[in-house]
């Protein structure tokens, strides 16, 4: 059973704030995970004026600029994770929202990239990512096949390699909606690595796709769920992600070889117990 690719997806639960995504970066890598995910959006690309411009209560102010704003690290800010993750030997990469955020990340030469569901019906994006010819994950949120199937054809046309993610977009998720069997549905339909980017709260659905073949696992981490921001509750915290890697690093040796076998730990209990072997 192949090793499973785990993402810490930071997302912006570092509110702003670089301390805050150096500690969730450590906790990361103190967890055992492969990896962490940012997200990257130019705010005047992604957002209307209209919508920028509305009222919204925050810690940056008091509309959807400032708050939006002060969720957006600077180019100092990601040099800063760059060389910290570097540091740390752990990979990081983010889901980029629009082009020119692509372009941005694109500078640091990073192993992978990132469509968000919200992302995968926008074709055009979906072609630039996909020149970039880098291991691209592509979460499946809120979309049917006919969806994945126009994905899956533009990475295909690119030739840029690509692993499907089946995700349900609600934060935190149900968990009798999570519908995990269609990992399995999705590996055979399109003949590609598929994960699983989970939003529930808890460990134990995460273990099941990873059981039922999920390639990858992505989750969302946090320091401490009542943090403010919309991704904190559907979060883990550092107790949590521990007990879920550890769990997950698990699978593959007790899952074993699909052959029977009578193992050395058992033979000397054989000769112990079967007594009328002896006579």
């Amino acid at each position: 059973m192949k090793r499973t690719f785990i993402i810490a997806e930071i997302g912006i639960n570092h509110n702003g704030d670089i301390e805050i995504a150096k500690k969730l970066i450590d906790m990361a890598k103190r967890s055992g995970c492969d990896s962490v995910k940012f997200q990257k959006r130019d705010i005047d690309t992604v957002y209307s004026k209209e919508e920028l411009d509305k009222p919204r209560n925050s810690p940056w102010g008091d509309t959807q600029r400032q708050q939006k704003e002060g969720l957006e690290f600077s180019r100092d800010e990601y040099d800063e994770i760059d060389k910290y993750c570097k540091e740390r030997n752990i990979y990081w990469f983010a889901s980029a929202w629009d082009v020119k955020s692509l372009d941005f990340l694109d500078k640091y030469n990073l192993k992978y990239n990132k469509i968000a569901s919200a992302m995968i019906t926008h074709i055009s994006f979906l072609e630039e990512a996909a020149k970039k010819k880098k291991h691209t994950f592509i979460s499946t949120g809120m979309s049917g096949y006919k969806e994945i199937d126009i994905a899956v054809e533009i990475f295909k046309k690119f030739n840029c390699p690509f692993e499907l993610m089946h995700s349900i977009s609600a934060y935190p998720s149900p968990e009798d909606q999570l519908n995990l069997n269609i990992i399995k549905k999705l590996k055979d339909k399109y003949d590609c690595p598929v994960g699983y980017s989970g939003h529930e709260p808890s460990v134990s659905p995460s273990i099941v796709a990873v059981v039922l073949g999920a390639n990858s696992l992505e989750r969302h981490i946090t320091l401490d769920r009542s943090m403010y921001g919309s991704d904190q509750s559907a979060s883990l915290e550092e107790k949590g992600l521990e007990q879920l890697v550890s769990t997950i690093r698990k699978i593959p040796i007790v899952v074993g070889e699909e052959d029977k076998k009578i193992f050395n730990c058992e033979i000397d209990v054989a000769k112990k117990l079967r007594y009328w072997e002896k006579k």
